[in-house]
């Protein structure tokens, strides 16, 4: 029994779900988003409550119950609140700027690095060491910012590099370290 695909979703005011032809379609004030669903799960909507069911028990219908679930959920949310990530840059000389939809990295290379924003993804940088990726789908959002993460990877003997915000880089010593 999936405990994740059970669990039914509140739709909030101003969201649309609609389901045809094995595609969900989510429609907020942010924006639209479309998911093809697997045709062993049935999606339904009723009273602003969106329950997800399979026909089947076997380990792979189950294992869709919850990510189908899941993937709406986080539709829901991205339409009407939208998903952002921060990332710093720790470094001497290391610096972001826009230059249009394009975030131009500065990270110690001989050349500046340029990343293009998917569509749906802004980029805000408020300060030179600071870049926030945000847009409406939470998967576009992630991989962009471990796109940019990877760019600059932090490295653990002084901490340099591109991390996000709340991440933890363990430190070790280096050769003089005891």
């Amino acid at each position: 029994m999936s405990r994740i695909g059970n669990a039914p979703i509140t739709l909030p005011s101003g969201v649309e779900l609609s389901v045809k032809d094995g595609e969900v379609e989510v429609k907020g004030p942010k924006g639209s988003l479309v998911q093809a669903i697997d045709p062993r799960i049935e999606v339904t909507v009723d009273d602003g409550l969106v329950k997800v069911a399979r026909n089947a028990n076997d380990r792979e219908t189950k294992a869709r119950h919850g990510l189908t679930r899941a993937l709406l959920a986080n539709m829901i949310v991205g339409v009407s609140d939208g998903f952002s990530k921060e990332l710093t840059l720790i470094g001497v000389g290391y610096r972001a700027a826009l230059k249009g939809s394009q975030l131009e990295l500065q990270v110690g290379y001989s050349h500046p690095v340029n990343v293009d924003a998917l569509d749906g993804i802004t980029f805000d940088v408020p300060e030179p060491t600071k870049i926030v990726v945000a847009g409406i789908d939470k998967q576009k959002v992630g991989q962009i910012a471990a796109d940019i993460r990877a760019v600059r990877p932090p490295e653990p003997y002084k901490g340099k590099g591109i991390r996000y915000t709340n991440e933890y880089v363990r430190r070790k010593a280096g050769k003089a370290g005891g």
